[in-house]
């Protein structure tokens, strides 16, 4: 028997191993893993173009044993427009404001948060953000202990506008984008989540409890409730006009993975749809 099968800690997210048992994500790129993504994602025609085209970014943690992570992915550092994906940022800047007593922690913000979440309510993310103000969040995305936003690594994680008609634009240093992402960049988010390292595992736990459960139930969460319907699902996406874009943490039995994919075409919502059955059948015959 597998020896990571006899941990029971294990099972439960966030996974809890010594920290220095966890790698970090980008030194767990695995060669055959990432032969097996690229050759998956280029079987289709047109997502090898929109690759090609660097339209169509892929990235996939493999989670099955802990204690050997495997990451694969294609433009992983290629910085995107994510419409609501990155309200993830927000949920982060909020939890760590609350853990450092920069604002209280009441039941209302709670509700806005799993709004946010679990329902992409953009009242919900703009009243966040006004109360957490720009600095905050931007200065949590590049904090030295996440990273999320790195400008050496094509940005990553970044929200400068508010989730609605009115307000300024901050847009990233990098590419000017006011809600953008990279794949690497909220794989990390979820692998970091996973092992109960954002902030410290109390609060990573109470960030899993507020993805859990999503509510719309498109893109990959209307394959995943056919395809995995014993899994828990954490998740959050986002979308507008061409712009599609989809992130989730797969958690049960069979499947344990984190899926994220940014795109841009008018048929994006299919794509992802179609992608997260391809990469399952992946991971399954992995």
């Amino acid at each position: 028997m597998d020896s990571f099968l006899t941990n029971p800690d294990i099972f439960t997210l966030p996974i809890q191993l010594k920290p220095d048992s966890v790698k970090p994500l980008r030194s767990v790129i695995d060669p055959g893993f990432q032969t097996d993504l690229e050759k998956t994602l280029n079987s289709n025609a047109k997502w090898k173009r929109l690759i090609s085209q660097k339209k169509l970014a892929v990235g996939v943690v493999d989670l099955y044993d802990p204690y050997h992570t495997r990451y694969a992915r294609v433009n992983g550092n290629i910085m995107m427009y994510a419409a609501s994906l990155p309200k993830i940022a927000i949920l982060l800047a909020a939890m760590d404001a609350i853990e450092k007593g920069e604002i209280d922690d009441t039941p209302e913000i709670r509700a806005k948060m799993r709004l946010m979440m679990s329902k992409s309510s953009n009242t919900a993310s703009t009243e966040l953000m006004d109360m957490l103000g720009y600095e905050k969040i931007s200065n949590t995305l590049q904090d030295p202990k996440y990273d999320l936003y790195d400008e050496d690594y094509g940005g990553g994680l970044w929200v400068g506008k508010r989730y609605a008609k009115t307000g300024e634009r901050h847009p990233d240093p990098l590419r000017g984008i006011s809600h953008g992402a990279t794949v690497t960049q909220v794989c990390r988010y979820y692998y970091l989540l996973a092992y109960g390292m954002l902030i410290n595992y109390e609060r990573s736990k109470e960030m899993l409890e507020l993805m859990a459960d999503p509510e719309l139930h498109h893109k990959f969460v209307a394959k995943l409730e056919q395809i995995a319907p014993r899994a828990k699902l954490y998740r959050k996406s986002g979308t507008w006009k061409n712009f599609h874009a989809d992130s989730v943490l797969v958690w049960g039995p069979e499947r344990r993975y984190i899926l994220v994919a940014l795109s841009e075409d008018k048929d994006g919502a299919r794509i992802l749809q179609d992608l997260v059955v391809a990469v399952d059948k992946m991971l399954k015959r992995a």
